[in-house]
């Protein structure tokens, strides 16, 4: 049987044709599924009992189960979730003045092996199927319901690579962002990408309002390289052009994230290099404080030493801000807590 989650509203219109029933009972359990979150066919009320046995006898409701849950003072909830394999993501939820943003996980680890991560910590063991990522925001969503509130935007940029998922991943934004579904804004969906230029080829062809974010973390070749191997593969000079097509298809501004570490990426040159990197660009910049992450050897800097960094960029017409920092106080940096279940700390 299949995952019931993995499915848009097309699909499913194609396998009530294929029993032949009318294509409109596709958006009637689409709606049961999302809308009023049910995880039992028997509550639905609108079909017969013969239509309600076929749809169960062809497909389940493969959920995610929680491991554990951490809550920070200042409002994060990460999450870590089983999958029905027994293996392990992370999902993070942030609160927001413009409403709640969830994190989401798109493989089990990560081959990208960026030095300062804590996901790339433990190597990719598989890729997530749409319906396990769909299940992470449904989950999270049913604990919104209690407080009559609801997940407003999406970033895939959990664990994992999802230029590396690339059909399971456009597959969840068709689900998530579907009006008769979760009904998530399209312009409320980021993919964060390490900066895979056939991705983003393929990315720009989607015809979507949803946003690219690109993990840049140093506009110097052989620094990136050293922090992010993929660079070697997709080296600066190729990935601007590929972001530049990108921009002139879509006409989407596109993100660049920039964690700041000590001594590596954080002095008046790597500024100035990425301060040139962007000109020309429909593009701003992220500044992320790191979150130390064991056995990296990386470092965060201070606040005021964070902000003369983005005094630099500013004043060089860069547009930029700095991230809030969420969940200090848990285990903050993508992968730790599941590092930590796993052994790699």
């Amino acid at each position: 049987m299949k995952n019931i989650y993995d499915l848009d509203l097309c699909d499913f219109e194609k396998y009530f044709e294929s029993i032949n029933e009318k294509k409109y009972r596709a958006k009637q359990l689409f709606e049961w599924i999302y809308q009023k979150r049910i995880n039992d066919f028997s509550k639905i009320s609108n079909m017969s009992k013969s239509l309600i046995d076929k749809v169960s006898s062809d497909f389940i409701f493969d959920v995610i189960s929680l491991k554990e849950k951490q809550e920070s003072a200042d409002g994060t909830i990460k999450y870590l979730f089983e999958l029905n394999d027994g293996n392990l993501v992370e999902t993070v939820q942030m609160k927001y003045d413009y409403g709640n943003s969830v994190c989401v996980s798109s493989q089990v680890g990560c081959n990208m092996s960026c030095r300062f991560c804590a996901s790339g910590q433990l190597t990719k063991k598989r890729d997530l199927t749409s319906g396990e990522m769909v299940a992470q925001i449904v989950y999270i969503q049913q604990e919104l319901d209690l407080l009559e509130d609801r997940v407003s935007h999406i970033v895939v940029m959990g664990i994992g690579e999802p230029f590396d998922n690339y059909d399971n991943v456009m597959q969840f934004v068709r689900i998530v962002n579907n009006p008769h579904s979760l009904a998530i804004g399209a312009r409320h969906i980021t993919i964060s990408t390490c900066g895979l230029i056939e991705g983003i080829k393929k990315y720009q062809e989607e015809n979507l309002q949803t946003n690219l974010a690109i993990s840049l973390h140093s506009a110097i070749d052989s620094t990136r390289s050293s922090l992010m191997p993929v660079n070697k593969s997709n080296d600066l000079k190729n990935l601007k052009q590929a972001i530049k097509n990108y921009i002139k298809k879509t006409n989407r501004r596109v993100t660049f994230e920039y964690i700041v570490l000590k001594g590596v990426n954080d002095s008046k040159k790597d500024a100035k290099a990425l301060a040139d990197y962007l000109k020309g660009l429909n593009a701003y910049i992220n500044l992320i404080p790191y979150n130390d992450v064991a056995n990296t050897g990386y470092k965060s800097i201070s606040r005021d030493e964070c902000y003369k960094f983005y005094s630099y960029l500013k004043e060089h017409n860069v547009n930029v801000t700095i991230r809030k920092e969420f969940g200090s106080d848990i285990d903050a940096a993508c992968g730790q807590l599941r590092s930590k279940r796993e052994g790699c700390d």
